[in-house]
């Protein structure tokens, strides 16, 4: 049986470029609602050991979530250069770029 942790990796490792997902979300589908928080967590210890494209995962209202000045401009950037709009308060529209991997998978059944 697979952990939190390795359910949220492989989540994390799916959503393809041009699309985000919430870390409500990613901890949702994983099997623990409440844990967005762990998601963070895993993105911050995780994301070099296992490639994680971290800048795919935004706050529940679709903004980037990251204080550090850096990582945030570095996060805007690769998600437009990926295709995605961010617009001037680091917010995209959830309706239009969220990933749903549950909606993918019915969509091969």
């Amino acid at each position: 049986m697979q952990t939190f942790t390795e359910k949220a990796l492989t989540i994390i490792k799916q959503i393809p470029a041009g699309k985000i997902m919430t870390y409500g979300q990613v901890a949702a589908i994983a099997g623990s609602p409440r844990a967005a928080r762990q998601v963070t967590r895993i993105l911050h210890s995780m994301s070099d050991k296992h490639s994680l494209p971290w800048h795919r995962i935004v706050n529940k209202q679709g903004q980037i979530a990251l204080h550090d000045e850096e990582a945030r401009f570095f996060q805007r950037k690769s998600l437009q250069e990926e295709g995605v709009e961010v617009d001037s308060n680091d917010r995209i529209d959830l309706a239009q770029y969220r990933f749903d991997p549950l909606m993918m998978m019915m969509d091969n059944t």
